[in-house]
């Protein structure tokens, strides 16, 4: 399979049920990131392509086969990179839901933790390769 095959978990019926509507909800909101500017569809994307993997291999197969939303997910999981955009907007929505997570929190090492796992998710994503545009021919 492109990437990453689906792993064989023996999850319980709960657990399986879970991830499949966390996947589907996953996907809704990555098809409405292709028309919302601030809505992250790549990210969204894999975390469907995650959770089918745990629980669907049918599910996770036609999701990474789908003829628009398939080469979105399969660069990432061949290593090509993710876009430049959508580094950007999801860097910029983790980055302004996180500072207004901890500008809520009255707590302060909830605050400082909070800072700390936004640092170290930015810096997971730019050591991520950026997937360049291709060329039209």
């Amino acid at each position: 399979m492109m990437g990453a095959t689906p792993v064989k978990h023996e999850h319980g019926r709960i657990v399986r049920v879970f991830l499949i509507v966390i996947g589907w909800l996953s996907v809704v909101g990555g098809v409405l990131g292709i028309f919302l500017p601030l809505v992250p569809t790549v990210p969204l994307l894999l975390l469907a392509v995650a959770c089918f993997a745990r629980s669907s291999e049918r599910f996770h197969r036609s999701l990474i086969e789908h003829n628009y939303l398939g080469p979105l997910v399969r660069d990432y999981l061949q290593g090509a990179g993710i876009p430049r955009r959508a580094k950007a907007t999801t860097i910029g929505m983790l980055w302004v839901s996180i500072s207004v997570s901890a500008f809520l929190v009255p707590t302060r090492w909830v605050q400082v933790l909070l800072l700390l796992i936004a640092a170290a998710i930015t810096w997971y994503l730019f050591r991520l390769p950026t997937l360049l545009p291709k060329k039209e021919e």
